[in-house]
């Protein structure tokens, strides 16, 4: 048996979440529903635009890839995770985070530099928008990477949001063929509509000869397969999966499991703040497989963890809902 169930490499982040208006996006030039990477200067001119309006905010160690990872670990996986921080503040309050969630992190600290930053702002409709200044996160490296972590786990998970750079292009396709190569299951996120339109090569660089299995939602299926509903996404996405799972919230989700396409009813719910849902079903998913429960228990699992999470402002539940879950579930 190995150590670790999931290895999960991406930003390291500390996440900003608040509540904004239609109007505000609009004024602010910001284009709603999707991540859109900004430098420091733009994102500290939002948030001063913000904190005028008197706007709560949520603080959290965030990035796509550790929320799962987070989600995982406190659903009873053994987890670890790869990122860059910085040498501050900000960096230290991420790494605490992520030890006070039982996952193992490692990190080459770069001295220069702050660490990344994400804003996420939460509309009345629940949709997240965010703007994302990754700073050292941009320096992620493979020194980051712990190899002998890495063999020694099941599952490597992996975000799409790696391809909006070459050099992290390179390095996510030179780390998946390793963990191939040593048979570690490779698991991607396509991650954002944005990223798949604007970095659908790199994506195919990233997966190469294919991966284990993709996560993603109907937008970024079709988007990524240029096809033109979901079924047939769905379909074309066996060219670069043995398995995969294309989420549509409420709606439910589709699961190849490498021989069967399952239907995972969604749950309706009155959701407040869908950031992080996505991320949670990842988590709560690649818990259930590397627990040994089947593709269809996995998803509809994840389908109500996914529906908690978008009940709460943030991304992530809390201990208590992961006590809940694992007492209702019988996982302990």
């Amino acid at each position: 048996m190995k150590q670790y169930d999931v290895y999960g490499i991406g930003a390291a982040l500390l996440d900003t979440e608040c509540r904004v208006s239609d109007q505000f996006l609009e004024t602010a030039g910001i284009e709603k529903g999707v991540m859109t990477l900004v430098d420091e200067k733009r994102q500290s001119e939002i948030l001063i635009s913000l904190a005028a309006s008197e706007n709560d905010f949520v603080r959290k160690c965030g990035g796509s890839v550790c929320n799962s990872i987070v989600a995982a670990g406190l659903l009873g996986s053994d987890t670890f995770f790869s990122g860059k921080v910085a040498n501050d503040a900000d960096g230290n309050i991420f790494i605490r985070e992520l030890a006070a969630a039982g996952v193992d992190f490692h990190s080459v600290k770069s001295e220069a530099g702050v660490t990344g930053k994400c804003l996420v702002m939460i509309t009345v409709d629940a949709e997240r928008t965010m703007n994302t200044f990754l700073g050292a996160s941009a320096q992620l490296s493979k020194r980051e990477i712990d190899d002998s972590a890495l063999l020694n786990s099941e599952w490597l998970y992996i975000e799409g949001y790696l391809a909006t750079s070459i050099k992290h292009t390179e390095m996510a396709a030179d780390i998946i063929k390793f963990a191939k190569a040593s048979s570690v299951k490779v698991a991607l996120s396509l991650s954002d509509p944005f990223v798949v339109e604007a970095y659908a090569d790199n994506l195919r660089q990233i997966i190469g000869t294919g991966v284990d299995h993709i996560f993603c939602n109907k937008a970024e299926a079709i988007a990524f397969t240029g096809t033109s509903n979901e079924d047939e996404a769905a379909s074309d996405l066996c060219k670069y999966s043995i398995s995969h799972v294309v989420t549509s919230g409420a709606d439910g989700a589709r699961c190849f499991d490498g021989e069967h396409m399952i239907f995972s009813q969604g749950i309706e719910v009155d959701a407040i703040d869908t950031n992080g849902a996505g991320d949670m079903f990842a988590g709560a998913f690649l818990f259930a497989i590397t627990s040994g429960k089947s593709y269809q228990w996995a998803a509809d699992f994840a389908n109500v963890c996914a529906s908690m999470v978008v009940k709460k402002f943030g991304p992530r539940l809390d201990k208590d809902d992961f006590e809940m879950l694992k007492d209702q579930y019988e996982l302990r």
